[in-house]
C-alpha cells in the first residue's frame, strides 16, 4: 500500500479520467509546481453549490497525473464544501495526520506512500490546490510554494 507507483497510480497515470476541456466551465483555474514542472488546469461547471462537473488538462509527472485524475472522479458531484473537506483529509494524509481527522478517503488513500518523498508530496496536491482556486474563483495560478 506505501509503495510509491502503485498500479492504481499508474493506471491513472496512463488513461487520466477526466482529461479534456470543458466548453461549458463556469470555473477554472491554472497551477504550476516550479519544483518538477508539472502544469495543469481544472475546469468545473458548479450548479447550486455543487460540482456538476469536473475535467484538466496539463502535463506533469506520473504522481501529479494520477492525482488529478483522481481528484476528479472524487469530487465530481460534491459540494463545494465536501470537496473542501476532502482536500483538508487528503492533504492531513500527505503530512501525516490523516489518522487524526478521520476523514474517509476510498481511492486516494493510495498515495499515503507519497508521503514518505516528501518532494512528491508537491506533485500530489497540486492539483487540489487548483482546485480550491477554481472553486474560490481566484485569477492567480495556484502554486505549490
Amino acid at each position: 500500500m506505501k509503495e510509491l507507483y502503485q498500479e492504481i497510480i499508474l493506471d491513472h497515470n496512463r488513461r487520466p479520467r477526466n482529461c479534456y476541456v470543458m466548453d461549458c466551465a463556469n470555473r477554472s483555474a491554472d497551477g504550476h509546481n516550479p519544483l518538477c514542472g508539472d502544469t495543469v488546469r481544472v475546469y468545473l461547471r458548479i450548479e447550486g453549490g455543487r460540482i456538476e462537473e469536473i475535467s484538466f488538462q496539463g502535463s506533469g509527472c506520473a504522481i501529479c497525473t494520477a492525482s488529478t485524475s483522481l481528484m476528479t472522479e472524487s469530487v465530481k458531484g460534491k459540494t463545494v464544501d465536501q470537496a473542501k473537506h476532502l482536500f483538508d483529509g487528503f492533504h492531513h494524509m500527505l503530512t501525516g495526520l490523516a489518522e487524526e481527522q478521520g476523514v474517509p478517503l476510498g481511492k486516494l488513500q493510495v498515495f499515503e506512500g507519497v508521503r514518505e518523498y516528501p518532494v512528491r508530496v508537491k506533485c500530489a496536491t497540486l492539483a487540489w490546490h487548483t482546485l480550491n482556486a477554481a472553486m474560490k474563483g481566484e485569477d492567480a495560478p495556484a502554486t505549490t510554494e
